[in-house]
């Protein structure tokens, strides 16, 4: 059973954007793999609210975000 992480692991993570963020008002996410999960936290709110997901979860999203999926999903407007 995989565990949320802890106040010390998140602290102690290799937090890192993309190379793609950037810009005037820096809207993006960070992220840092811990073992078998990967956290996700907004890069404005460091302190805040951390979502961890397993890393294989992340690697899904990931795909579906490469290969244009999420936006075919939102084109046909999906309920939400």
């Amino acid at each position: 059973m995989n565990k949320a992480p802890t106040a010390a692991q998140l602290a102690a993570a290799g937090w890192f954007k993309s190379s793609y963020s950037g810009g005037e008002g820096n809207e993006c996410v960070e992220v840092a793999a811990l073992g078998s999960r990967v956290a996700v936290r907004d890069s404005k709110i460091t302190q805040g609210p951390v979502l961890a997901v397993t890393a294989y979860a992340f690697a899904a999203f990931l795909g579906g975000v490469k290969g244009d999926e999420l936006s075919a999903a939102a084109r046909q407007e999906l309920p939400r």
